[in-house]
């Protein structure tokens, strides 16, 4: 049944039960145990329920052991990624214990003193922090956090505008880790179809302007955070923050919040909370570029030191050093100023642990169903739907845009997104009409950032939410309505794109639509 329309139905019964039960874990768990079903459903019918159970068994459980052991070997990216999330907990668990977080609040109440600046301010770290998208969604949350709290703007707001400049960002920035990934695949594809007018960095670079949703996505941004554009469930979110303080729902859990009130130093500086994130900064960086580096092989560039880079490993050895930092400062605020007492140590490690445990429950069964969902070809089914299709070229742009996004949707990954449905675009226009390459394959690049914005298992979607402080399905459903708006003005302009051959075309109505809508919103809000 793998590869077949019945691997569409865990995923869709996944995200049904999120939207309409709201609880992740188990929504979650009823499609990890949906794609097994699928996945062995011959075995049921040749040799009965005792060996179907046992396979399906069997079959979540290697799932969920592949998380932490791959092929023999730690799987590194996973459990980077754990551990770095427990030392993010910490981290801000002492700096709120240093009087960091008291102190930046206060001092930025004083500098950003509207709604509207604390919006645009998460917006400019957005695309300022453009190394990697999991490092831009935790970072920024950290430092934007005080700042929209103090302007009342919700955590569901936040996350909101951290999601929607990170991976946006990312995909078109060529000195990122995505850039790098893109360009690796883009690469043998030119070689397969005899393209030699452009290199794989001068295509991902021409692409830039084509990929549609980005741009609008990025214009929603800074339209809602100058415009305070509240759709759907935002306005309920928005209103309760302006009117009661409240910038989360009281009744739901939090990722990355504390769940226990710490002391927190009287005498504690901006520098608290300053030196730790510029601590993460310089080591996650640095350590990009190092281990980038030391993998490269040949002529090292830029470019081929992002390619090889370590992202999960920098990940953590950023952490590490900013820990050393965050700590040091806290021994500063114990000894030196006698603020708070030494005492407290072991329960902000503990307290910032547990910060983070139900972000990582829900990344733990994120990547056991996407694990599964890949073991029962989902996407390769979806990508087989476009291949065979005899369509209209001219509108190749906008269904590969709208195929990629329903994939990366159902996946919750814009990467395997990218792996799969970059080569068969290629294919497909290589075959029909070589003109359309660069187009095919940004609207891939755009449908699978989409997709990814939508998906609830998403993990920058489910990073996105931990850095903001804010409840996963809040987040899912007030970024549903933008990102979907986004999506329709990006998909109007890849069928004139796709009808004209005219980059600026597709790019202006893409812009033209988004102006128009903000006009009449505007205008619906004055009346």
């Amino acid at each position: 049944m793998s590869g077949t329309i019945y691997s569409i139905i865990p995923p869709i019964i996944a995200l049904l039960m999120v939207v309409l039960t709201r609880k992740v874990l188990l929504s979650l768990g009823v499609g990890i145990v949906s794609a097994s079903v699928v996945l062995h459903g011959k075995v049921l019918l040749n040799e009965g329920i005792g060996a179907w159970l046992q396979d399906i068994v069997y079959t979540i459980w290697n799932s969920f052991k592949a998380v932490f052991v791959s092929e023999g070997a730690l799987n590194t990216w996973n459990v980077y990624i754990i551990l770095f999330l427990f030392l993010l907990g910490i981290i801000t668990a002492f700096i709120s214990i240093s009087g960091g977080s008291r102190a930046f609040g206060e001092w930025a109440q004083t500098k950003v003193k509207t709604r509207t600046g604390a919006q645009l301010l998460a917006a400019v770290l957005g695309i300022i922090i453009f190394i990697d998208d999991y490092f831009n969604a935790l970072a920024v949350g950290q430092v934007s956090r005080p700042i929209t709290d103090r302007n009342k703007v919700s955590r569901a707001k936040l996350a909101y505008i951290i999601d929607s400049t990170s991976a946006p960002i990312c995909v078109v920035s060529p000195i990122s880790s995505w850039g790098a990934y893109i360009i690796a695949i883009i690469a043998p594809i030119l070689v397969t179809h005899g393209i030699t007018e452009y290199s794989p960095l001068a295509a991902f670079i021409q692409i830039i302007p084509m990929n549609l949703y980005v741009i609008s996505a990025m214009l929603m941004v800074i339209a809602v955070a100058v415009f305070n554009i509240n759709i759907g469930s935002m306005k309920v979110h928005e209103n309760r923050a302006m009117t009661t303080g409240e910038v989360i729902d009281p009744t739901k859990p939090v990722l990355g919040e504390l769940k226990q009130e710490l002391p927190q130093s009287e005498q504690g500086s901006v520098g608290d909370l300053v030196w730790p994130i510029i601590a993460l900064v310089i080591g996650t960086v640095g350590s990009l570029f190092w281990t980038g580096y030391k993998a490269s092989k040949g002529n090292v560039t830029m470019f081929s030191i992002l390619e090889n880079t370590d992202v999960t490993g920098s990940l953590l050895y950023g952490g590490l050093f900013g820990i050393i930092i965050t700590l040091l400062l806290f021994l500063v605020q114990v000894y030196a100023k006698k603020a708070v007492s030494i005492s407290i140590l072991p329960k902000g490690i503990i307290e910032g642990i547990k910060s983070m445990l139900p972000a990582v429950y829900i990344l733990l069964f994120a990547w056991v169903i996407v694990d599964l969902i890949g073991q029962i070809e989902t996407g390769k089914y979806l990508a087989g739907l476009v291949e065979k299709s005899n369509i209209n070229i001219a509108f190749l742009p906008v269904i590969l845009f709208v195929v990629a996004g329903i994939m990366a949707f159902a996946t919750g990954t814009s990467w395997g997104t990218f792996g799969m449905m970059l080569p068969i675009a290629g294919d497909i226009v290589a075959a029909s009409d070589i003109n359309l390459m660069l187009p095919a394959l940004a609207a891939v690049l755009a449908g699978s950032v989409f997709g990814d914005h939508c998906s609830p298992i998403s993990d920058t979607t489910i990073l996105s939410s931990t850095g903001a402080g804010s409840h996963l399905i809040d987040h899912v459903m007030t970024q549903l309505p933008y990102a979907i708006i986004s999506a329709v003005f990006a998909a109007i302009g890849y069928v004139v794109l796709g009808l004209t051959g005219n980059t600026l075309l597709g790019l202006l109505t893409t812009v033209v639509l988004f102006v128009i809508f903000v006009i009449t919103f505007m205008n619906r809000k004055k009346a």
